[in-house]
């Protein structure tokens, strides 16, 4: 486990401004990757929509556990270029993402394994809905309550293990399971801005939804290129090994 920096708690809104400005330098690239994101989003809702839980499971394995991975880790790239002060390449982008896949699977898989476990657990929570035939909200006060207790700390743990894990992945020669502990070590130890910055991303794929999804081709590289700076400025990795993949810029 790497050790971690103390955040102030207007953090979260710092690195939103920082990703906006890789936005900026590196409009195309950023939105290419946010539309592939949108386009995956869509399809997994179709399909769920389609076909069911079947679907839904199919979509998270293939999303989670293939896709999503892949995508987050360009964007991350994006921004670890322009660190560099490289105009960034998307055929670089897609070397650094297949260059980690290994620790990148093994990652998607546990976040995989803890969704799945969430999605039983949200079924089982059904045996505390009201059996009459018009529940009011007092009925339905211990079925919310339950269910939104067991969603918060499933949440929780998503949120922890993927908070810093997948850039530092990408920055430094580590494995995923000393990336996903230091992940939840740096989120612990700085609370109050981490549940700014979970707010902050829970209001953004609100907003993707409500706009059809089409938002997410904007929100969804934002939140991207600010979860690297995010990690940059959180986790204390001087002593670490440097990844050596170079551009070819």
């Amino acid at each position: 486990m790497v050790p971690c920096r103390t955040l102030d708690t207007a953090a979260p809104l710092r690195w939103l401004r920082m990703g906006w400005t890789d936005m900026q330098r590196a409009p195309r690239l950023s939105l290419t990757y946010g539309f592939a994101l949108m386009l995956l989003s869509v399809l997994i809702a179709l399909f769920t929509w389609r076909f069911g839980t079947m679907a839904l499971y199919i979509g998270l394995a293939t999303g989670f556990v293939f896709v999503g991975p892949v995508l987050a880790v360009g964007l991350y790239s994006i921004s670890r270029q322009l660190d560099k002060r490289l105009q960034p390449v998307l055929g670089y982008c897609l070397r650094e993402g297949t260059h980690h896949i290994k620790e990148l699977l093994v990652l998607g898989v546990m976040l995989l394994v803890v969704l799945l476990v969430w999605a039983r657990a949200a079924a089982v929570v059904h045996v505390f809905f009201p059996v009459i035939a018009e529940p009011g909200l007092r009925e339905l006060l211990p079925f919310l309550g339950i269910g939104s207790a067991v969603g918060a700390i499933f949440a929780l743990i998503v949120f922890a293990a993927s908070a810093f894990s997948l850039p530092f992945i990408l920055d430094r020669k580590v494995d995923a399971i000393t990336a996903t502990v230091s992940s939840f070590n740096a989120v612990l130890r700085n609370k109050k801005p981490m549940a700014l910055w979970a707010a902050l991303i829970g209001l953004s794929v609100v907003l993707g939804f409500a706009t059809a999804f089409v938002g997410f081709i904007v929100l969804l590289p934002l939140i991207g290129h600010a979860t690297w700076h995010a990690y940059k400025e959180t986790l204390d990795t001087a002593t670490w090994p440097v990844d050596n993949v170079e551009a070819a810029n």
